[in-house]
C-alpha cells in the first residue's frame, strides 16, 4: 500500500454524528421511508446500516470478536452484500427512535476506540482499495470516516436537506479517498518521474499527483508543473464517484482531462468502496 498523506480524522466523528443526528431527529415518517442512492434501501435502512457499521467495528476492535461466517462461494463483496442485507432487513422492525438512541450510545464507544489508537500502527481492518498488503490504522480510521459521511449524505440527498459538507467535514474525505488513485493506476506502468495530476475544484478541493517510481505509483501533494496526465473535477463529483454514487461514464461527462488518455482513463477508474 503506497501512500504519504496521513490523516487523523478522529476529532471529526463526533462532528458528523451529531449533524447526523439532528438531521435524523427533525425528519417526519415519510422521510424515513424515502429512498436512497442505496438500490433497495431507504433512509431508515441506510440509518440501520451505520448502526451496524459502528456494531461491528467496536465488537472487533474493542472485543477482538469477528463472528464472521463465510458461505461456500463468498467473496468479501458479496459477504458484506448478504450480511449487510440481513441486517437492515432484521432492523426494519425497529423505530427510527430506537436507531438514534443505538446511534447516541455507541458512537462515544467508538470515539473512545478510536482515541487509544496508535495512528502509526496497523490497521485492525486493511484498506483493501488503496492496494494490497498491510494498511496504516489511521488510514483504517480516515476510512470509516469516509463511510459514516457518505451515508450520511446519501440521507440528505433522500431528503433534500444538503449539509455537513463543509470544508472541515468534507475535505478529509476526498484526501481519504484519494488514496485509491495509485491502486487505480497500478496497471499503467510508467518511467519513473511520471506524473498524474488530480485537481478538485470546490472549497474542499484542491491538487494532488501521483508519481511514479517505474513499477508503481505514489500519492503526494507537490505541484507538478508539467504532468503526463491531468483530471480536473469538482469535489461534488470525486466523492460520488470514489463511493460510485456515480458511473465512471457520468463522471466523465463532468471531467476535464488532458494528456496521456490511458492515464487520465484509469485515474477515472478510483474506487473508495469494496466492489
Amino acid at each position: 500500500m503506497r501512500t504519504v498523506i496521513p490523516l487523523d480524522t478522529r476529532s471529526l466523528f463526533p462532528l458528523e454524528r451529531q449533524a447526523l443526528s439532528e438531521l435524523l431527529r427533525s425528519l417526519d415518517a415519510a422521510d424515513w421511508a424515502k429512498p436512497t442512492a442505496c438500490p433497495g434501501w431507504d433512509v431508515h435502512d441506510v440509518t440501520a446500516h451505520i448502526v451496524n457499521d459502528h456494531l461491528r467495528r467496536i465488537s472487533g476492535a474493542r472485543d477482538g470478536y469477528s463472528g464472521a461466517v463465510f458461505e461456500q462461494g463468498d467473496t468479501l463483496p458479496t459477504y458484506l452484500a448478504r450480511v449487510n442485507g440481513e441486517f437492515v432487513r432484521a432492523m426494519r422492525q425497529c423505530s427510527p427512535q430506537v436507531l438514534i438512541d443505538l446511534l447516541d450510545h455507541l458512537g462515544p464507544q467508538l470515539d473512545f476506540i478510536w482515541a487509544a489508537t496508535d495512528l502509526a500502527g496497523p490497521a485492525h481492518l486493511d484498506v483493501s482499495w488503496a492496494g494490497p498488503g498491510s494498511s496504516p490504522a489511521w488510514l483504517d480510521i480516515a476510512r470509516e470516516y469516509t463511510e459514516f459521511w457518505v451515508h450520511h449524505q446519501q440521507i440528505r440527498d433522500a431528503v433534500s436537506r444538503p449539509g455537513a459538507d463543509d470544508v472541515l467535514m468534507m475535505r478529509p474525505v476526498l484526501i481519504t479517498f484519494l488514496h485509491a488513485l495509485p491502486f487505480a493506476l497500478r496497471d499503467r506502468v510508467r518511467p519513473a518521474g511520471t506524473v498524474v495530476r488530480f485537481e478538485v475544484t470546490g472549497p474542499a478541493g484542491g491538487q494532488w499527483t501521483a508519481v511514479s517510481d517505474g513499477a508503481g505509483w505514489d500519492l503526494g501533494s507537490t505541484p507538478a508543473p508539467r504532468p503526463a496526465a491531468s483530471v480536473r473535477m469538482d469535489q461534488d463529483t470525486l466523492w460520488r464517484l470514489a463511493s460510485r454514487g456515480l458511473t465512471v461514464d457520468e463522471a466523465r461527462r463532468r471531467t476535464e482531462r488532458d494528456g496521456d488518455p490511458e492515464l487520465s482513463d484509469a485515474a477515472m477508474t478510483l474506487l473508495a468502496v469494496v466492489a
